[in-house]
């Protein structure tokens, strides 16, 4: 097959051709080892006819790469399979995905991928998962690690750095120059070299047969936040045949122009630079239409990029966070109209078994909006957030719930104001929905003008209004579609939204299952009415009625590695039932990757009726050797035992907080007691 990428860069340690060797790369041993060709030239993955999901895992040598780096990927998948690239970094429990293709192809592909810059050493892991059955494997035929980014390209390799044309039947983006050109081409020498030997990539008007025929060139997807200097050289022929512009895409095939020529035809290479802000994945797609044969070119040659912005006028990436809000310190940057008294009061709930608490934490505080706040039967209460600048896509979320309201008509919207507190656009209404549930809502906007989020509910008269509640807003750049939330956790997290995270059940004689479920548990008086997460999405729960008193069920996470220093872990759990047994954290050391019976190590315990809310557990502990943590949930004396937990999360670090939720017994003379 011979050298598939020609470097005129230099290679890093963690590079590899394959040739004889794998250069340090090693299979995981307790997994299905990679094959390294006997002629060379790639490694392989080939599933087994056993009807079983073999998972290999390539681990690369220890790397002190500090600065960004971009590592390119030469790879083929044939028949079904999928193969993922990981980030080790020393001293902490997980991995984490930077890129997963799971795409068939005839021959290979180039996948680039951005290392951004770290202050630790790391492994890279190759993680192929071949299709059940034979006929089906994955190879690896190059890896290159190179300083710099991987939107960068100075179109001398063979591979052009990932960037691909997409094919149009009469204009294309080509590689240009080159001895072997045309001698009457009026096509201009490469500026990497300044001569005929470089290369470049053009696309040119000559087979153009329909007006405004669209050549598109498109750079690799970035896989990390970006923001800086652009930079790329163009020269452009016959300009008023031809339109030339500079556009991002991101995940949800969204374009944005960034740049357009201001002169016409360049008779040398012209220097453009322009500032890009990509919190999110993006392309940066160069795309050129003509409109007639007599369009002319367009040619473009090294791509640089600089995390400084070219033009000091630009303002640095806008930080949304001002307008998050838990509410437990404050208001933070909201306030309200305060016309007849304030309708928006901050409150917490003791744990209780008639009322929930807030969202945050189940113990803390939340807003509330209630005629008894006024000094009249009905109100307007409108709270408004900090200003927001205009041209920016942000995504909202919040917590909202609503208790005992006859009309749900105007109990809570959602309105856009102008800097001049002029109402611009509505943007929800709240619709009929669960009471007494904290629902989250994700709403997506981008205005022209500066604009504030105003949370707005009236009461017309006392008779037809109940409760309504605000907790946990928060507010980021990007579509919600493509920004982290809760269908896209980090990783280290488990909301049981889209499936179990990998955690195992453990089950014997006297052991059940955890449940995943979404709703209403299906006993009355115990079990949660929704999940913690959306308040419509998915928890694992023990339903009682299916065991007896004393049997328990065990969910073990998958293995974690150990890390250097405290760990936290956190996660939400429901004690609500007047038989309810008892929640158990334990953590459990591996030995040679078997779990032999000796005496797991108790982190946390709840034993009895905790609160109709939703609590927060915080756990800090150490573990430098491989474990897992399992939560244990055992069963009360009767039918109301429904143990619920929800949205795990792992971090590497102390816990912020001074600990857990306070404890409740169950059976204290104030457990019922609400406070406002």
């Amino acid at each position: 097959m011979g050298q598939i990428i020609r470097e005129y860069t230099q290679l890093l340690p963690g590079s590899c051709r394959f040739e004889d060797t794998t250069c340090g790369y090693v299979s995981d041993p307790d997994r299905p080892s990679w094959t390294l060709n006997e002629e060379g030239h790639f490694i392989t993955a080939e599933s087994s006819s056993l009807d079983v999901k073999d998972k290999f895992v390539l681990v690369s040598p220890r790397l002190e790469l500090l600065d960004w780096n971009c590592v390119r990927l030469v790879y083929q998948i044939t028949g079904a399979g999928s193969l993922q690239l990981h980030l080790r970094p020393e001293g902490e429990n997980f991995d984490f995905t930077l890129w997963t293709a799971n795409k068939p192809s005839d021959s290979w592909l180039i996948a680039s991928v951005d290392l951004p810059n770290t202050t630790k050493p790391y492994q890279l892991l190759m993680e192929g998962t071949p299709g059940q059955g034979e006929g089906n494997s994955l190879a690896l035929f190059e890896i290159h690690i190179v300083p710099g980014y991987c939107i960068e390209c100075n179109f001398e390799e063979h591979h052009l750095c990932g960037y691909n044309n997409q094919w149009n039947p009469n204009v294309n983006w080509y590689v240009g120059g080159s001895l072997a050109r045309d001698p009457q081409s009026n096509l201009p020498d490469d500026h990497t070299m300044n001569n005929e030997r470089g290369h470049y990539m053009y696309v040119d008007s000559v087979y153009a047969k329909r007006f405004q025929e669209v050549a598109k060139l498109s750079s690799p997807m970035t896989t990390t936040p970006m923001s800086g200097c652009l930079s790329f050289y163009y020269q452009r022929d016959q300009a008023r045949g031809n339109f030339f512009s500079l556009f991002t895409k991101d995940e949800l095939g969204h374009y944005e122009e960034i740049w357009r020529p201001d002169v016409y035809a360049t008779s040398t290479w012209k220097l453009v630079q322009v500032d890009i802000k990509a919190p999110h994945p993006i392309e940066a797609v160069f795309e050129v239409a003509f409109n007639s044969a007599r369009g002319g070119y367009v040619a473009l040659d090294d791509i640089s990029f600089s995390p400084q912005f070219c033009h000091q006028e630009t303002e640095p990436i806008f930080d949304p966070s001002i307008s998050d809000c838990d509410f437990e310190e404050g208001y933070c940057q909201y306030y309200q109209e305060r016309i007849g008294g304030s309708v928006w009061n901050r409150v917490s709930v003791k744990p209780n078994v008639y009322r929930i608490g807030d969202h945050t934490t189940g113990t803390g505080s939340f807003l509330l909006a209630n005629t008894r706040f006024t000094n009249r039967p009905g109100y307007v209460g409108r709270l408004h957030g900090p200003l927001l600048p205009e041209n920016h896509k942000y995504c909202l979320r919040f917590y909202y719930t609503v208790h005992g309201f006859v009309k749900m008509d105007n109990a809570l919207a959602l309105y856009l104001y102008e800097e001049n507190n002029v109402a611009q656009e509505k943007i929800w209404t709240i619709s009929e929905t669960s009471r007494d549930v904290w629902t989250e809502v994700d709403l997506t906007f981008q205005k022209p003008m500066p604009v504030k989020i105003v949370f707005v509910t009236i009461c017309r008269n006392f008779w037809d209004c109940g409760l309504v509640a605000l907790d946990d807003i928060t507010v980021t750049l990007g579509d919600c579609q493509v920004a982290v939330g809760p269908l896209r956790p980090p990783t280290g997290q488990c909301n049981f939204e889209l499936g179990d995270c990998g955690y195992i059940q453990e089950k014997n004689l006297h052991r059940h299952n955890w449940i995943r479920t979404r709703g209403q548990t299906p006993t009355s008086y115990t079990g949660p009415r929704g999940d913690h997460t959306l308040g419509v999405g998915y928890f694992m729960y023990i339903e009682a009625s299916h065991m007896l008193s004393g049997h328990s069920a065990h969910l073990v996470t998958p293995e974690l590695r150990g890390s250097d220093g405290p760990q936290c872990l956190s996660f939400f759990y429901h004690m609500y039932g007047s038989g309810t047994g008892l929640l158990s954290v334990l953590l459990h050391r591996l030995h040679h990757g078997t779990r032999p019976r000796h005496r797991d190590t108790l982190l946390w315990k709840r034993q009895g009726e905790q609160s109709i809310s939703w609590m927060r557990a915080m756990i800090e502990y150490e573990c430098r050797t491989r474990h897992q943590i399992v939560f244990e949930a055992t069963r009360g004396p009767s039918i109301r035992s429904d143990i619920a937990i929800d949205d795990i999360v792992f971090k590497h670090g102390s816990c912020k907080d001074s600990g857990d939720s306070i404890p409740y017994s169950g059976f204290s003379e104030n457990f019922n007691e609400i406070e406002y």
